[in-house]
C-alpha cells in the first residue's frame, strides 16, 4: 500500500472512529458524561446492537470525496465548488432514498452510509433550498460545526498537479459556506483544509507546524477580505500554546475552548492531537470527554492523526465494529488511485463513477 493511500485510509476511517466514538455523548455534559461511563470518562465504543455507527460528519465527508472524484475524473477542475455541492444534495438524497432514483454518487446506494444520525437540522433546511449558501450570500449564519468535515474531502483530493494551493482554501471556505455561512465557521474549513492536504503532501511535516503553516495560509489568503480570519486565527494558535502547558489537563484545555462552534471545535481536535501526536486512542479519548461538541472534536481529531498516522495506527479493536470500514477504505482506495486509474478503462470505476452504482463483491 502506497504512503498517499495509508494516510487516505487512515483519514476517512479516523474520521468514522472519532465520530462514532464522541456521538454517544455529544452535547452531554462532563458530570453526564462521568455518570454513565465514569470518572474517567468515555474509553471507547458505546455500541449499538454489536456495531459502531457513524453520523453525518462521516458522511458528509466522504460524499464530498464520492462526487469530488466524479469531477477529476470528468476533467472539470474549474467546477469543483458544483460538485461539492451535488454531492451534499446527494447526502440528503440517501436520507430518504428508496431504490429507484438515479444517483451520481454510489454511496447513496450503500446503506451503512444513509443512517439517519443527522448532527444539525439547519443542514437538511439549507440543503432543500433551491440555491445553497455562499461566503458572499450567505443563506443561515450559523456557527454549528455541522458541515466541517466536508473541506477534509478537499485536502485529500489536493494534487499540486492539477490544483493551485490557493484552490484547497477557496474549496474549503465554500464547502462549509454552502449550509453555515458564519464567517468564523467558513474560514476554519479553509485551515482545516490546508492541514488535511499538507499532511497528505508532505507526511513526515511535524503537526504543530502543519497547523501553523494552514493558519497562516488561510490568513494570508482571507485576511484582508475578512476581518474574522484574525479571530479564527488567534484561537488556533491558542489551542497550540495551551498543548504546550504541561500543567493544563485536557478537561480544563476543552473547557476553555468550549468546542461548540465549527471553529472552536477543529481548535479543540488541534489540541488533542498536539497533547497525543503518537497515539490515536488517547487523542480521540481526550477529543470526546467534553462538554461541547464531542462528536464533533472526535470526528476532526480522528481524521486529522488518522492522515498523519495512516491507517496502521487505528486500533484494531476501533476498525473491527465500525460499520461502514468496509465502505470507506473502498473510498480512500479511489480517492489515492483515482487520477491513475481514469487514464486507463476500469470497470469497477466506471459502474462507480460513471453509472453511480456501488461495486457488489
Amino acid at each position: 500500500m502506497e504512503q498517499r493511500e495509508i494516510a487516505c485510509r487512515g483519514c476517512l476511517l479516523g474520521l468514522a472512529v472519532g465520530d462514532a466514538m464522541g456521538y454517544t455523548v455529544d452535547k452531554k455534559s462532563w458530570a453526564e458524561i462521568c455518570q454513565d461511563y465514569g470518572p474517567n470518562g468515555l474509553l471507547g465504543y458505546d455500541l449499538a446492537n454489536g456495531y459502531a455507527e457513524i453520523t453525518s460528519y462521516t458522511q458528509l465527508a466522504a460524499f464530498a470525496c464520492n462526487s469530488l472524484l466524479l469531477g477529476v475524473a470528468r476533467g472539470n477542475q474549474e467546477r469543483y465548488e458544483k460538485y461539492i455541492a451535488l454531492g451534499l444534495r446527494e447526502w440528503l438524497k440517501g436520507q430518504q432514498y428508496r431504490g429507484d432514483e438515479k444517483t451520481f454518487c454510489w454511496l447513496v446506494r450503500v446503506p451503512e452510509m444513509r443512517h439517519r444520525h443527522c448532527m444539525d437540522t439547519r443542514l437538511v433546511d439549507a440543503l432543500c433550498r433551491e440555491t445553497l449558501g455562499t461566503p458572499e450570500m450567505p443563506i443561515f449564519k450559523s456557527d454549528n460545526p455541522g458541515s466541517i468535515s466536508v473541506p477534509i474531502a478537499v485536502g485529500l483530493l489536493y494534487d499540486k498537479a492539477w490544483m493551485a494551493p490557493q484552490l484547497v482554501g477557496k474549496l474549503g471556505t465554500q464547502a462549509v459556506a454552502f449550509t453555515h455561512g458564519n464567517k468564523e465557521s467558513f474560514l476554519a474549513g479553509a485551515v482545516l483544509a490546508y492541514v488535511i492536504a499538507g499532511i497528505v503532501q508532505h507526511p513526515d511535516k511535524p503537526l504543530a507546524l502543519q497547523f501553523s503553516q494552514a493558519v497562516q495560509a488561510m490568513q494570508t489568503q482571507f485576511g484582508e477580505t475578512y476581518g474574522e480570519a484574525e479571530t479564527v486565527a488567534k484561537l488556533m494558535f491558542r489551542a497550540m500554546e495551551f498543548a504546550k502547558d504541561t500543567e493544563l489537563n485536557a478537561l480544563a484545555a476543552m473547557s476553555m475552548l468550549e468546542c461548540t462552534t465549527a471553529a472552536e471545535c477543529l481548535a479543540g481536535a488541534m489540541y488533542a492531537c498536539l497533547i497525543h501526536p503518537a497515539n490515536f486512542d488517547e487523542a480521540v479519548i481526550a477529543a470526546v470527554n467534553h462538554s461541547g461538541r464531542s462528536a464533533a472534536v472526535g470526528a476532526l481529531t480522528g481524521a486529522i492523526l488518522g492522515a498523519k498516522l495512516g491507517v496502521e495506527a487505528l486500533p484494531d479493536f476501533y476498525l473491527e465494529c465500525l460499520e461502514p470500514a468496509g465502505v470507506l477504505g473502498e473510498l480512500a482506495e479511489d480517492v489515492a488511485q483515482g487520477r491513475q486509474v481514469m487514464q486507463l478503462f476500469d470497470p469497477d470505476w466506471e459502474q462507480k463513477y460513471a453509472q453511480g452504482r456501488p461495486v457488489n463483491r
